[in-house]
């Protein structure tokens, strides 16, 4: 996008109409939630993420495997075999 300068106006109840041409360039549609951040430049706006921030010890042992533990091999190996599964029929 060319540095162009543009404007927009805050309305009563504290809105603000991002231009369509920022929207398209970011593919912001409407319902995109967006974090707002004050900075020294300015107010920075992000899309905010679609999951919150997890730690591993917050969802470790979410997945839980009812077997023996699998080695890095036999994972490898399951891996390969769904993949094979899930493109059978592709044609390249």
């Amino acid at each position: 996008m060319p540095d162009v300068k543009l404007t927009t106006t805050v309305s009563s109840k504290g809105q603000v109409i991002l231009p369509a041409a920022i929207r398209r360039g970011r593919r912001w549609d409407a319902g995109t939630r967006l974090t707002v951040e004050e900075t020294a430049n300015g107010v920075l706006l992000r899309e905010a993420p679609l999951f919150p921030a997890t730690r591993p010890q917050d969802v470790f042992g979410s997945a839980r495997h009812g077997g023996p533990p699998l080695s890095l091999e036999d994972m490898d190996a399951a891996i390969e075999a769904e993949i094979g599964r899930r493109h059978a029929g592709d044609r390249y």
